[in-house]
């Protein structure tokens, strides 16, 4: 009996601890943009000297490769090359 209640206690205790984590955090924030189509967020595209060029703002995910960032906002598919993107969780 008291084992059982020492591996319940330990379980609840290890599921409280991961839970305060920032990387538990970011993987359930991640989660839900999957299940619920994206953060509502900013994306700002700057050049190099530090003009915006462009500002997104609405409910969609981000994604990167090599060369590229791009998302889908409004139906359209945007694709960003080059410049500086910063994007911003609302």
């Amino acid at each position: 009996m008291r084992k059982k209640i020492f591996v319940g206690v330990t379980i609840v205790g290890i599921i409280f601890g991961i839970g305060g984590c920032q990387s538990w955090e970011r993987s359930m924030k991640s989660l839900s943009s999957d299940i619920s189509g994206g953060l509502d967020r900013t994306v700002t595209v700057y050049d190099y000297n530090g003009q915006v060029i462009r500002q997104y703002a609405g409910k969609f995910d981000v994604s990167e490769s090599e060369n590229e960032v791009y998302f889908d906002i409004d139906g359209k598919r945007v694709i960003i090359h080059g410049g500086i993107v910063i994007n911003e969780e609302n």
